[in-house]
């Protein structure tokens, strides 16, 4: 058996998610009392539990750098999370600060994920994937994923990661 085979025959069956929704407009109109439809989550909470895993919640928050660092910090205090995914505030607007607040709460980031991810998209959208910052890495044994916050662009970054969940906790725990 080669050595990432035997790392995921080694790695826990089960995970625990958090998807995250980075998004100012669509936190304003819920606090307005709208309805709010986030399809990026949704499909980031069908194809996690399509692969398996489990859900336990979903957060909508604001672009704000603060808010999304204080957002990681806890659900990394808590025992049950093993995977956050983010979704949204990735580009390269001003706005966007989703790479930059989490950036320097990794231990480990996974550069890999970035340029596979970029690569995907090219032969999708062409050059525009030039302006994807997608991230993954790891912090304090978990496994936390940044997501541009188009629909595709979960599905993309969803195919690389999920097949490789018990490979990378198996590692981030070790």
């Amino acid at each position: 058996m080669r050595p990432h085979e035997e790392h995921r025959a080694k790695g826990p069956r089960e995970a625990a998610f958090w998807v995250v929704t980075v998004s100012t407009s669509r936190y304003e109109a819920a606090s307005r009392g709208e309805a709010v439809k986030d399809e990026s989550g949704d499909v980031a909470v069908e194809m996690i539990e399509g692969a398996g895993y489990k859900v336990l919640g979903r957060t909508l928050i604001k672009d704000d750098l603060y808010l999304i660092r204080e957002t990681l910090m806890e659900l990394l205090k808590r025992g049950d999370v093993d995977v956050v995914v983010f979704t949204g505030g990735t580009g390269i607007a001003k706005s966007d600060v989703t790479v930059e607040a989490l950036r320097p709460l990794l231990d480990k980031e996974l550069e890999g994920f970035g340029e596979l991810f970029r690569w995907l998209s090219y032969n999708e959208v062409g050059s525009a994937a030039i302006m994807s910052r997608a991230l993954a890495g790891v912090a304090a044994g978990r496994l936390v994923v940044a997501l541009p916050g188009s629909p595709n662009a979960v599905r993309t970054g969803l195919r690389l990661i999920l097949p490789e969940i018990p490979h990378i906790l198996y590692l981030a725990r070790s």
